[in-house]
């Protein structure tokens, strides 16, 4: 029953957003209540939670409401990872192709690194990201990658704030080794990682920038550790490099 209820005042929620229009850019309860026929008391309660979170705004002298800040800056998200996600979908094949091993997109996301692409191994044997899935910016190649090249104070006020815990025995804990760390991948390009995160995993990890040279995501090759053969390293790390660059460029960067 309770889950029910949930899902009831979601879905209510969501028509709350949706009520608003190029016509309706204010509504007041009433008029809210009225055009979606849902009580004022139960609609009062949900009008104070998205307004709490900014997807609304009140105007404390007409008491009505109207989309908040915090829906326009979701809105630039999925435009920028929209077009970010149509540029990279080919080079990310062809690196898939080329590898044969589980190609990841990752950007930041609420001061996590988020999955937002993937395509799966040639093999039985392969590592399984999915999408939407999120961890924490100290460990993992991807992670790593997005938080070394983060504005310097930026970088600093965030892993002064993270509790370095230990995900597997390979877990950088330390916070300055894990600095050290950023700057040698900001040095070298990229970033490498064995079982930071998950055991049995190698991940080999670069940037892509936009056009302001900020970089904005990173692309990632995840690899069984069983099939790692050191031979093929400097190649997949030329392959990754060169796959961003292309991205980067095709994105505005020079």
């Amino acid at each position: 029953m309770a889950k029910e209820e949930s899902m009831q005042t979601v879905s209510r929620a969501i028509q709350v957003l949706k009520a608003f229009s190029v016509h309706d850019k204010e509504l007041s309860l009433t008029e809210l209540s009225h055009k979606l026929g849902i009580s004022k008391s139960s609609l009062q309660r949900i009008l104070n939670t998205l307004t709490g979170e900014g997807f609304l705004e009140k105007d404390k002298r007409t008491k009505s409401y109207k989309l908040g800040i915090e829906l326009y800056y979701l809105g630039n998200l999925v435009e920028t990872n929209s077009h970010l996600l149509s540029i990279a979908k080919r080079h990310m094949q062809q690196l898939n192709d080329q590898t044969g091993e589980t190609i990841t997109l990752n950007i930041i996301y609420q001061k996590k690194r988020k999955c937002i692409g993937y395509l799966p191994a040639k093999h039985e044997l392969t590592t399984f990201p999915y999408i939407s899935k999120d961890s924490p910016l100290y460990a993992g190649a991807s992670a790593k990658t997005l938080l070394a090249y983060l504005p310097e104070e930026t970088r600093n006020q965030l892993i002064h704030e993270l509790d370095l815990e230990r995900i597997t025995e390979n877990t950088i804990t330390d916070k300055e080794e894990l600095q050290n760390q950023l700057k040698t991948i900001r040095e070298q390009g990229y970033a490498i990682t064995i079982g930071e995160r998950i055991l049995g995993v190698y991940a080999i990890s670069a940037p892509i920038k936009n056009r302001f040279n900020e970089v904005i995501a990173s692309l990632t090759i995840t690899i069984p550790t069983i099939r790692v053969e050191d031979s093929k390293i400097d190649r997949y790390i030329q392959m990754i490099l060169d796959c961003t660059n292309s991205i980067s460029k095709e994105l505005g960067h020079h």
